[in-house]
């Protein structure tokens, strides 16, 4: 009962929201036009730019997606990735280096910076502002990275990917605030490519038919599938160190991620009991968190347990009034990195550097 009494209150809140997102597509569709009749401009760089983004609100795996692309592309460019560094308590161009923090830069661009030390990562919520400073200070950098780009049109990318979580894909979801899409589907057509992330690992070439067949109207072009492959978990603290080779039965997990559905299905599968601590995306975790976490770590028996955190969330733990109270727990985090399916990988690897070389540059 209580259950049908939520769905139907979820379905009455999206009735009265849905005049709003009227009003809020027309905004959206006015500006979008502005930019495609040329009132408002799009700037084009001298070098390729790449941009990643997506429609929704966030949780499509736009990060993940993005060091991707540094990898298949690093020893061929002088790579730069621009974000605005959402979430961060600054404001303005900043450059990572080794005494960042996510408070300055925000926590994804802290993680590709970790992950990827010898390429330049740098934060501005102003993209032209910023790739004119990377170009004025890094002149020797030949190819720039913007993630979450899909709806800033004043940068005009050589390539635009934009990607749909298979569990939550555009298709199936509204405009603000009844929905969490930005921008009207139809804009999807804007798109070089799509990635439909997070698809099951194993993947019938069924489903592949019946998503882009869903596809079909919204004009999208060079659709791509893309998976999460879990990487070996890695130890933080010196009690997850003594334990690195141990099976665990309980397994706590922190999340501040917008769908943490895929990480949790996976961690079940190596324990016994999984115990979720769960924020909102970008959570800045305060210490009345993580002291709810370790009393419920101590108040919990157990043979073996073990904290699971993201590297994206590990970014905003490194916090020193937080990792002081998590220091002698064992800690780990699970690296995860993107994988494409079968010959996608290489229709996608061949797709991105041609149309690299295609750019005005090469």
């Amino acid at each position: 009962m209580n259950f049908i009494f939520y769905l139907w209150s979820m379905v009455i809140i999206r009735i009265l929201l849905y005049p709003i997102s009227l009003l809020y597509g027309l905004a959206v569709l006015i500006r979008n036009k502005l930019f495609d009749w040329g009132v408002l401009k799009s700037v084009e760089f001298g070098i390729p730019v790449i941009g990643v983004g997506n429609l929704s609100t966030g949780g499509t795996g736009k990060t993940p997606h993005v060091e991707y692309l540094v990898s298949l592309l690093k020893n061929e460019y002088k790579i730069a990735v621009l974000s605005r560094g959402y979430k961060r308590k600054t404001k303005g161009f900043f450059v990572a280096d080794e005494n960042s923090t996510a408070f300055e830069i925000g926590d994804e661009p802290l993680q590709v910076h970790q992950n990827f030390p010898d390429i330049i990562v740098a934060v501005d919520e102003k993209r032209v502002h910023g790739i004119t400073l990377l170009k004025q200070n890094f002149p020797e950098v030949d190819l720039i990275i913007l993630d979450d780009s899909f709806q800033h049109r004043y940068v005009k990318p050589r390539l635009n990917i934009l990607l749909t979580d298979y569990y939550k894909m555009f298709n199936n979801n509204f405009l603000l605030p009844t929905g969490n899409l930005r921008e009207p589907r139809s804009n999807a057509k804007r798109a070089d490519a799509l990635i439909i992330s997070k698809t099951p690992e194993i993947f019938s070439p069924l489903d592949r038919k019946l998503i882009t067949n869903k596809l079909l109207p919204y004009k999208t072009k060079n659709i791509f599938f893309s998976y999460v492959k879990y990487k070996s978990w890695e130890p933080h603290t010196e009690e997850a160190r003594k334990h690195s080779k141990c099976k665990f039965k309980t397994i706590f997990l922190v999340t501040g991620i917008a769908n943490p559905t895929a990480i949790e299905e996976h961690l079940k599968r190596q324990c016994n009991e999984l115990i979720c601590f769960h924020y909102s995306d970008h959570h800045n975790f305060k210490k009345e968190n993580i002291k709810k976490l370790i009393e419920k770590f101590h108040n919990t028996y157990s043979g073996s347990k073990v904290v699971i955190t993201t590297q994206k969330d590990y970014m905003r733990l490194q916090k020193q009034e937080l990792w002081d109270l998590l220091k002698d727990l064992p800690v780990f985090t699970i690296p995860i990195e993107i994988e494409l399916h079968n010959k996608d990988k290489k229709a996608f690897d061949e797709f991105v550097k041609k149309s690299i070389k295609n750019s005005p540059k090469h």
